[in-house]
């Protein structure tokens, strides 16, 4: 199996419980996975995207990370995501969407 170049990690608040009841839910996380995928394979970017537990950022979600860039992106939408994979595309993160 060929390792993937980035995994994207997009919060889709689930709990320990199995519920999705936070903010990055709430805000419609779970609709940017298939647009994170969708543009990633048009751009030809090599990457995994999958939904996480809860990241405990609720307050600046929807929380999307890059690994293995350790980038996290806060309050993310298909504008910012946009922005974000122009900067992956070059080699950078996208500096002022960083929340870590």
């Amino acid at each position: 199996m060929k390792k993937p170049d980035y995994m994207i990690l997009v919060c889709n608040s689930y709990r320990v419980a199995g519920d999705a009841q936070g903010a990055c839910n709430k805000q419609g996380a779970t609709s940017l996975v298939q647009y994170i995928t969708e543009e990633c394979a048009d751009r030809g970017i090599d990457a995994v995207v999958t939904t996480t537990a809860c990241l405990s950022v609720c307050s600046q979600g929807p929380i999307m990370v890059v690994q293995p860039n350790n980038y996290w992106y806060g309050g993310v939408n298909k504008d910012k995501i946009d922005d974000i994979l122009d900067a992956l595309e070059n080699g950078e993160a996208k500096t002022e969407y960083l929340i870590a």
